[in-house]
């Protein structure tokens, strides 16, 4: 029954996307050419959205009473016996001697009454079959008659009508969903109540000793010498080269991993509250996006100031850079640093500072913003300086938290991960600083700034850092070294001797010097080298293991993104030369070229970082389903956003070149405008899992343990007899 649920929504969540479509254009007013916003297709959708949005509550209703029919259905239909035995099997080592203490004090007050008699209860052949079973666990396009949808005191009553249908809707299926759930409860607990009943007559020796046995080999640990033996390594025929101590050859050597201290616990709770502070202004920012792409099809939707695209496009654009990407990546900076170091943080105190500094600049960057406050300069840097101090103040106390780690570290060498992450801080600072110092923030000056300050923001600080969180966390999920730490070196020292000089090729054909253009663009064909590296040394890493991909939910995002970044870089290695910037700068290219690395490479990384993180931290995972859906939405809503867009700005680039009107590249582009929308209405769904998958990962379910339920019942009869 569930399989066929899945089948139905899926249809008709597919008709659903493939009408949307047809549904904006469909009036006569909504044509691409006119830029006109019909009220009529507006109030169409809001009620198509209502009705789909109610069916898929309606249905996920029926799935729910449907799984829990199906479970305790087939509960019933089991025997007692086999029932009550499979969950015997996966009592711990805790549950079983807390089981046999109760069994051996029972039988101690049976004696003092002087009662001999046993009553004898068949489990042996189940706890003989125990140590088997485990073993083996593993519309007509014209306009709509008449026009009272049109007036305003129509729509004004429809939605006074709407608001209290839908409130008692959400507040009918909230109520189903709480009833659902203590009907479940309340099974639980007879089900436990019943299975501290039957535990309670298991008395005889021979269901202990078996007891005993299962304990023993549950409580049984590797002491990891089993096959090495605890003699230190000798070789008196000189066969084999021994080496003491390896250093840090440029040359690889391959070495495991050591084993890491668990982590601590108040370390613990920073990297959690940045990584859930990331996933808010993630949510934040691309709904502000979401809504940016909507203004694209029906761009008179609002007559608001503050919700101009003017102002909420660089809303956005700062929101996701500096709180959901870099808040993210310090999270995950907060961890590889200090392991890779083999030792604790340096202050926990700084952590909180910088967390609360950088969180304190982006919401006053967002308000300032919104109220038309700004730097009035360039891409990325509209925040004005006293907010991005800040921000800069925080990087720079994390910066000293970093050192201060690195230097106290217990290993002779410092990991290449601490190489880039702590040189994306650096980079950070001065980047920051020279784009706002006030000594060259007029003429050709400010432009070159400009295009230094903006390459190197996504170079040199986004993509640098979570390159050094990826050498550590890439070989961690697969369980095997680094496949080359000299590439790794070759493509850091090649990645700050090119990306710093590239910043110039988003100005081919302006006023800058010819030769410093050029510079830019033989800088552009050089990053080849760095990114060559980098995806070798990962798609070698993965060698031998490519069979772990399909078992894994955290492995998919690291291969998206290691394919991202091979080919969105190069993408802007291609985009630098002066034909393709003749033909595609100043269109919609360089907005698909942006979502392709910024979302693509450092979004993929952020999602594998984070699902292979915090399951180690609060030792719960997230549903593989809605992991899953996370990344095929995220995936597929990129592809339909970024090729479109693509593929009609090459077209609106030649136009240009033809000498054509400028309104008619803007006409040509709706219909690719559209695919914008819907890409990014699937990549917006997809954070919503993603949002929903970290509160499952930080949330304690609290389901019933039926198995611990039973042994507390146990020993309380237990001590009420006694």
């Amino acid at each position: 029954m569930g399989s066929k649920l899945v089948k139905t929504t899926s249809s008709v969540g597919g008709v659903a996307l493939a009408l949307w479509p047809a549904v904006l254009v469909a009036q006569g007013e909504m044509r691409p050419f006119t830029f006109a916003f019909d009220v009529n297709a507006l109030v169409i959708l809001i009620l198509l959205s209502i009705l789909v949005l109610m069916f898929f509550l309606a249905i996920w209703l029926l799935h729910r009473i449907e799984a829990i029919k199906h479970v305790w259905g087939g509960k019933r239909s089991e025997g007692r016996d086999a029932k009550y035995g499979k969950y015997i099997q996966q009592l711990d080592a805790y549950q079983i001697d807390r089981l046999i203490t109760a069994i051996r004090k029972k039988r101690v007050a049976k004696r003092k009454r002087g009662s001999g008699a046993l009553r004898n209860v068949p489990l042996v052949i189940l706890f003989s079959a125990i140590s088997i079973t485990t073993m083996g666990q593993r519309l007509d396009g014209n306009k709509v008659v008449g026009t009272l949808w049109g007036e305003a005191g129509i729509i004004i009553t429809i939605a006074l009508l709407l608001i209290p249908i839908l409130a008692g809707f959400f507040i009918m299926v909230g109520k189903a969903s709480r009833i659902l759930k203590q009907y479940r409860q309340k099974m639980q607990s007879g089900e436990a109540e019943a299975f501290a009943d039957y535990l309670s007559h298991v008395e005889d020796e021979n269901t202990e000793g078996e007891l005993l046995e299962r304990k023993q080999a549950l409580d049984y640990r590797l002491t990891n010498a089993e096959l090495s033996g605890t003699e230190t390594a000798a070789d008196r025929m000189g066969i084999i080269n021994i080496r003491e101590s390896s250093g840090l050859p440029f040359v690889a050597v391959k070495k495991k991993a050591q084993k890491r201290p668990n982590i601590d616990p108040k370390l613990s709770k920073l990297i959690v509250w940045y990584l859930v502070a990331a996933t808010f202004w993630l949510l934040f920012g691309t709904t502000v996006g979401q809504y940016l792409g909507i203004k694209f099809v029906a761009p008179d939707i609002d007559q608001l100031s503050w919700l101009s695209f003017g102002r909420l496009r660089p809303v956005h654009t700062n929101m996701v850079f500096w709180g959901w990407a870099s808040l993210g990546m310090l999270g995950l900076g907060y961890y590889v640093v200090p392991h890779v170091s083999n030792v604790g943080i340096s202050s926990l105190k700084k952590g909180w500072y910088s967390f609360y500094l950088i969180n304190a600049a982006v919401v006053l960057g967002t308000l300032s913003l919104m109220a038309g406050i700004n730097n009035g300069g360039g891409e990325y840097r509209e925040y004005i300086w006293p907010i991005m101090a800040l921000f800069g103040i925080g990087l720079i106390i994390t910066l000293l938290n970093f050192l201060q780690t690195v230097a106290k570290r217990t290993t002779r060498e410092i990991y290449i991960s601490n190489w880039y992450i702590i040189s994306a801080v650096i980079f950070a600072l001065v980047i920051t600083i020279v784009a706002y110092a006030p000594w060259w923030q007029d003429g050709l000056g400010e432009t070159i700034i400009q295009g230094y300050y903006m390459h190197q923001g996504v170079g040199m600080w986004f993509m640098l850092f979570m390159l050094g969180v990826v050498y550590y966390l890439l070989p961690q999920q697969l369980n095997r070294p680094i496949y080359s730490y000299s590439l790794g070196i070759l493509a850091f020292w090649t990645q700050i001797l090119f990306y710093t000089v590239i910043g110039t090729h988003h100005f081919v054909f302006s006023a800058i010097p010819w030769w410093l253009q050029t510079v830019a663009i033989v800088g552009s064909v050089g990053m080849v080298i760095p990114v060559a590296a980098g995806t070798a040394n990962f798609l070698m890493t993965f060698k031998g293991a490519w069979y772990k991909i399909k078992d894994s939910y955290t492995l998919p995002f690291f291969l998206i993104g290691i394919v991202f970044y091979f080919t969105g870089s190069l993408q802007g290695t291609a985009e630098a030369f002066r034909y393709t910037n003749l033909l595609w700068h100043f269109t919609d290219f360089t907005v698909a070229h942006s979502h392709l690395t910024m979302y693509g490479i450092i979004s993929f990384f952020l999602w594998a970082g984070i699902y292979a993180l915090v399951p180690r931290l609060t030792g719960r995972e997230a549903p593989q389903s809605t992991v899953g859906a996370h990344f095929w939405l995220a995936l597929i809503g990129l592809m339909f956003y970024t090729i479109p867009l693509m593929y009609g700005s090459t077209l609106k680039g030649m136009m240009w070149m033809d000498g054509k009107p400028f309104i008619d590249g803007v006409s040509m582009m709706m219909p690719y405008w559209l695919w914008r929308a819907i890409g990014g209405s699937l990549m917006w769904l997809s954070h919503l899992f993603f949002a929903y998958n970290m509160y499952k990962m930080l949330v304690v379910d609290r389901a019933l343990d039926i198995r611990e339920a039973a042994i507390q019942q146990v020993a309380k009869d237990d001590n009420k007899t006694n």
